[in-house]
């Protein structure tokens, strides 16, 4: 689940490779076509809510396009740039530098930043809840129909 907080690493793809690994080195029969197409789902869900509620975090504290596109690169590149707080730190200075290159006072660039941590945060958890629903379909699956 490092890709959760991480986002380069893709957490909902490796928590999907493991079931696979469990499939090949134990069995795929307590696997059914539901429990694929409901994982399939959780995972695309995962990538699509991410990019969406970390723009929501933008758009909702009023910022533009271009304060979205920085955020998103912010927290792409923010973590190699400051290990420690490039997580937090690189979309919100993204989403600042975006809102002051549109013209915007340092004030709203400020409010505009602070909306990208919160959509950031948004994203992790709901990231977090849904990786964890993951995995407990797959312990239900395994437990259930073994």
């Amino acid at each position: 689940m490092a890709g959760t907080v991480y986002p380069i690493l893709p957490g909902a793809v490796a928590i999907f490779f493991a079931f696979l690994v469990y499939g090949w080195f134990f069995s795929f029969d307590p696997f059914g076509v539901w429990f694929w197409i409901i994982q399939i789902l959780i995972v695309v869900v995962l990538f699509v809510a991410d990019y969406v509620v970390s723009a929501w975090g933008v758009k909702k504290f009023g910022g533009s396009k271009l304060s979205t596109t920085l955020s998103t690169i912010g927290v792409i590149i923010g973590p190699f740039v400051i290990p420690a707080f490039g997580l937090v730190l690189g979309p919100f200075i993204g989403a600042f530098i975006g809102e002051l290159i549109g013209g915007s006072s340092p004030s709203k660039a400020s409010k505009v930043g602070f909306g990208s941590v919160v959509g950031l945060f948004t994203s992790t958890v709901m990231k977090i809840i849904l990786q964890i629903v993951m995995i407990v379909l797959f312990i239900i699956w395994v437990v259930r129909f073994a």
